[in-house]
């Protein structure tokens, strides 16, 4: 399942997904991943939770971002959420092929695990392919 977090930039984005974060300590039963690319929210996080930062691993793109999760979820099937801060940053400003992303990945996680994304743009500007992950 995907969810995105979606807003111009100082919206509150990044807040709203460290609550939800945090929150999914408490609650969840598996495993729980965040990406970012830098250092960001760390420190913001629970120590619980798996950090992985993308510079770390030269992850540059979206096809890189998708191998980078099919392979950390084929290592560990108790991985429950994905939290991603920042996902334009990471794979670049080409939203189509954002949308390309979102649907290939849904596929791959389908009911197993759901990843959470922010993104710095108004639902407005979004094309249909991605608009359809905004819940």
């Amino acid at each position: 399942m995907i969810k995105l977090i979606t807003g111009k930039k100082g919206t509150g984005k990044t807040k709203i997904l460290i609550d939800q974060i945090n929150d999914a300590v408490k609650s969840t039963n598996g495993n729980l991943v965040c990406i970012e690319k830098g250092d960001n929210i760390r420190r913001s996080i629970s120590f619980r939770v798996r950090w992985c930062d993308t510079e770390s691993f030269a992850i540059e793109g979206y096809d890189s971002f998708y191998g980078f999760v099919a392979g950390m979820l084929a290592g560990n099937y108790d991985i429950k959420d994905i939290f991603v801060d920042g996902i334009l940053k990471i794979g670049g400003h080409d939203l189509e092929a954002f949308g390309c992303l979102l649907e290939k990945l849904d596929k791959l996680t389908g009911e197993e695990a759901t990843i959470v994304f922010t993104v710095s743009a108004d639902a407005e500007e979004l094309p249909s392919n991605v608009k359809q992950f905004i819940k």
